[in-house]
Protein backbone atom coordinates (compact mmCIF):
# COMPACT_ATOMS: atom_id res chain seq x y z
CA UNK A 1 0.00 0.00 0.00
CA UNK A 2 2.86 2.35 0.80
CA UNK A 3 4.48 1.69 -2.56
CA UNK A 4 1.14 2.33 -4.32
CA UNK A 5 0.70 5.70 -2.62
CA UNK A 6 4.30 6.71 -3.27
CA UNK A 7 3.87 5.92 -6.99
CA UNK A 8 0.54 7.71 -7.02
CA UNK A 9 1.99 10.86 -5.44
CA UNK A 10 4.98 10.70 -7.79
CA UNK A 11 2.69 10.56 -10.83
CA UNK A 12 0.55 13.34 -9.42
CA UNK A 13 3.62 15.54 -8.88
CA UNK A 14 4.87 14.80 -12.41
CA UNK A 15 1.45 15.68 -13.87
CA UNK A 16 1.29 18.97 -11.98
CA UNK A 17 4.86 19.75 -13.04
CA UNK A 18 3.89 19.28 -16.68
CA UNK A 19 0.83 21.52 -16.20
CA UNK A 20 2.89 24.22 -14.46
CA UNK A 21 5.57 23.99 -17.16
CA UNK A 22 2.89 24.53 -19.81
CA UNK A 23 1.52 27.57 -17.97
CA UNK A 24 5.07 28.93 -17.55
CA UNK A 25 5.76 28.57 -21.28
CA UNK A 26 2.55 30.39 -22.14
CA UNK A 27 3.44 33.14 -19.64
CA UNK A 28 6.98 33.54 -20.99
CA UNK A 29 5.64 33.73 -24.55
CA UNK A 30 3.23 36.45 -23.43
CA UNK A 31 6.07 38.32 -21.73
CA UNK A 32 8.18 38.01 -24.87
CA UNK A 33 5.34 39.54 -26.87
CA UNK A 34 5.28 42.45 -24.39
CA UNK A 35 9.03 42.93 -24.88
CA UNK A 36 10.16 41.56 -21.53
CA UNK A 37 12.99 39.04 -21.53
CA UNK A 38 11.51 36.17 -19.54
CA UNK A 39 14.80 34.28 -19.27
CA UNK A 40 16.30 36.97 -17.00
CA UNK A 41 13.45 38.28 -14.86
CA UNK A 42 15.68 39.05 -11.89
CA UNK A 43 17.33 41.78 -13.96
CA UNK A 44 14.02 43.66 -14.06
CA UNK A 45 13.70 43.64 -10.26
CA UNK A 46 17.07 45.27 -9.57
CA UNK A 47 16.85 48.94 -8.49
CA UNK A 48 19.65 49.94 -10.89
CA UNK A 49 17.78 48.60 -13.93
CA UNK A 50 14.59 50.41 -12.90
CA UNK A 51 16.44 53.67 -12.23
CA UNK A 52 18.18 53.53 -15.63
CA UNK A 53 15.04 52.71 -17.59
CA UNK A 54 11.74 53.89 -16.04
CA UNK A 55 9.70 52.52 -18.94
CA UNK A 56 10.96 49.06 -18.01
CA UNK A 57 9.50 49.55 -14.52
CA UNK A 58 6.18 50.55 -16.06
CA UNK A 59 6.27 47.47 -18.27
CA UNK A 60 7.08 45.30 -15.25
CA UNK A 61 4.19 46.75 -13.25
CA UNK A 62 1.90 46.16 -16.22
CA UNK A 63 3.10 42.56 -16.51
CA UNK A 64 2.54 41.97 -12.80
CA UNK A 65 -0.98 43.43 -12.99
CA UNK A 66 -1.68 41.33 -16.08
CA UNK A 67 -0.46 38.21 -14.27
CA UNK A 68 -2.66 39.04 -11.28
CA UNK A 69 -5.65 39.59 -13.56
CA UNK A 70 -5.09 36.28 -15.41
CA UNK A 71 -4.60 34.41 -12.16
CA UNK A 72 -7.74 35.88 -10.57
CA UNK A 73 -9.72 35.22 -13.76
CA UNK A 74 -8.51 31.62 -13.90
CA UNK A 75 -9.11 30.96 -10.20
CA UNK A 76 -12.50 32.67 -10.34
CA UNK A 77 -13.64 30.55 -13.28
CA UNK A 78 -12.16 27.37 -11.82
CA UNK A 79 -13.78 27.75 -8.41
CA UNK A 80 -17.08 28.92 -9.94
CA UNK A 81 -17.06 25.75 -12.04
CA UNK A 82 -16.31 23.65 -8.97
CA UNK A 83 -19.06 25.44 -7.05
CA UNK A 84 -21.52 24.72 -9.85
CA UNK A 85 -20.48 21.06 -10.08
CA UNK A 86 -20.42 20.27 -6.38
CA UNK A 87 -23.07 22.66 -5.05
CA UNK A 88 -23.45 22.15 -1.32
CA UNK A 89 -20.47 19.81 -1.29
CA UNK A 90 -18.06 22.45 -2.59
CA UNK A 91 -16.21 22.22 0.71
CA UNK A 92 -15.18 18.64 -0.19
CA UNK A 93 -13.60 19.88 -3.42
CA UNK A 94 -11.85 22.69 -1.51
CA UNK A 95 -10.44 20.28 1.08
CA UNK A 96 -9.36 17.80 -1.63
CA UNK A 97 -7.61 20.53 -3.65
CA UNK A 98 -5.99 21.91 -0.51
CA UNK A 99 -4.74 18.46 0.46
CA UNK A 100 -3.43 17.67 -3.02
CA UNK A 101 -1.70 21.04 -3.20
CA UNK A 102 0.00 20.47 0.13
CA UNK A 103 1.05 16.96 -0.93
CA UNK A 104 2.48 18.38 -4.16
CA UNK A 105 4.44 21.11 -2.42
CA UNK A 106 5.76 18.85 0.34
CA UNK A 107 6.75 16.18 -2.20
CA UNK A 108 8.37 18.75 -4.49
CA UNK A 109 10.44 20.39 -1.71
CA UNK A 110 11.10 17.19 0.22
CA UNK A 111 14.82 17.82 0.62
CA UNK A 112 14.55 21.58 1.22
CA UNK A 113 11.65 22.44 3.55
CA UNK A 114 12.64 26.12 3.85
CA UNK A 115 11.64 26.71 0.22
CA UNK A 116 8.22 25.09 0.82
CA UNK A 117 7.05 27.84 3.19
CA UNK A 118 6.10 30.46 0.59
CA UNK A 119 4.14 28.07 -1.68
CA UNK A 120 2.34 26.62 1.34
CA UNK A 121 1.39 30.14 2.48
CA UNK A 122 0.02 30.83 -1.01
CA UNK A 123 -2.04 27.61 -0.95
CA UNK A 124 -3.44 28.44 2.49
CA UNK A 125 -4.33 31.96 1.31
CA UNK A 126 -6.20 30.59 -1.72
CA UNK A 127 -7.96 28.07 0.53
CA UNK A 128 -9.22 30.81 2.82
CA UNK A 129 -10.13 33.13 -0.06
CA UNK A 130 -12.42 30.45 -1.48
CA UNK A 131 -14.07 29.88 1.89
CA UNK A 132 -17.06 31.63 3.44
CA UNK A 133 -15.32 35.02 3.18
CA UNK A 134 -14.67 34.55 -0.53
CA UNK A 135 -16.46 35.92 -3.55
CA UNK A 136 -18.25 32.65 -4.33
CA UNK A 137 -20.12 32.57 -1.03
CA UNK A 138 -21.00 36.27 -0.99
CA UNK A 139 -22.36 36.36 -4.52
CA UNK A 140 -25.74 34.88 -3.54
CA UNK A 141 -26.18 37.38 -0.72
CA UNK A 142 -26.16 40.36 -3.10
CA UNK A 143 -29.90 40.21 -3.69
CA UNK A 144 -31.72 43.48 -3.71
CA UNK A 145 -33.41 45.01 -0.69
CA UNK A 146 -36.82 44.55 -2.31
CA UNK A 147 -36.26 40.81 -2.70
CA UNK A 148 -35.21 40.53 0.93
CA UNK A 149 -38.29 42.48 2.04
CA UNK A 150 -40.57 40.26 -0.07
CA UNK A 151 -38.98 37.19 1.45
CA UNK A 152 -39.46 38.53 4.98
CA UNK A 153 -43.07 39.46 4.16
CA UNK A 154 -43.83 35.95 2.95
CA UNK A 155 -42.20 34.49 6.07
CA UNK A 156 -44.38 36.72 8.29
CA UNK A 157 -47.53 35.65 6.40
CA UNK A 158 -46.63 32.00 6.87
CA UNK A 159 -46.03 32.53 10.58
CA UNK A 160 -49.38 34.34 10.93
CA UNK A 161 -51.21 31.48 9.19
CA UNK A 162 -49.54 28.91 11.42
CA UNK A 163 -50.26 30.96 14.53
CA UNK A 164 -53.94 31.34 13.62
CA UNK A 165 -54.20 27.57 13.05
CA UNK A 166 -52.64 26.88 16.44
CA UNK A 167 -55.03 29.34 18.14
CA UNK A 168 -58.05 27.79 16.35
CA UNK A 169 -57.00 24.28 17.41
CA UNK A 170 -56.58 25.47 21.01
CA UNK A 171 -60.07 27.08 20.92
CA UNK A 172 -61.62 23.88 19.55
CA UNK A 173 -59.80 21.84 22.17
CA UNK A 174 -61.15 24.00 25.02
CA UNK A 175 -64.76 23.76 23.69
Amino acid sequence: ISQFFSRLTERFVNGVDILMDTFWRIWTDLLDVLGIDASNLTHYFSPAAIANNPTRALLLIGAILLAYWFLSLFLGFFFYLLHMLFGRFFWIARVALFTLSCVYILQKYEGDPEHAVLPLCFVVAVYFMTGPVGFYWRRNSNSSLEEKMDHLDSQIRLLNIRLSRVIESLDRGSD
